[in-house]
């Protein structure tokens, strides 16, 4: 059974950090790309981060770019995003997905299929509530 378990979620104000953390199992973790994307009420799903579990390339939107980190633990099959300098307008519920290989110079790409829907897999999701 192909399982996408994130945690780490919570409050937070303005200015502070999180760390979500994703733990997946039931398929083979090293042939995918892997990825994050979030949705706020009211809001169009947005592709956050992605990265390359076989050479650790990563790619991010413009929107988190320099805030955000996403990180890999092939060994442990987990993906990693740390969000740092955060502002209110991160508040939403953030899902772990995952999708076709990230080859070079396709995370654009690979975060139009994280909006749009386009992965293989994706968890429940963990909230991210940042208040001003």
């Amino acid at each position: 059974e192909v399982q996408l378990v994130e945690s780490g979620g919570g409050l937070v104000q303005a200015g502070g950090s999180l760390r979500l953390s994703c733990a997946a199992s039931g398929f083979e973790f090293d042939d995918y790309g892997m990825g994050w994307f979030r949705q706020a009420p009211g809001k169009e799903r947005e592709g956050v981060s992605c990265i390359s579990s076989s050479d650790g390339n990563t790619y991010y939107a413009d929107s988190v770019r320099g805030r955000f980190t996403i990180s890999i633990d092939n060994a442990k099959s987990t993906v990693y995003l740390q969000m740092d300098s955060l502002k209110p307008e991160d508040t939403a519920v953030y899902y772990c997905a995952a999708g076709p290989p990230l080859g070079f110079g396709a995370g654009s790409a690979f975060l139009d299929l994280l909006r749009n829907g386009g992965m293989d897999y994706w968890g429940k999701g963990t909230p991210v509530t940042v208040s001003s």
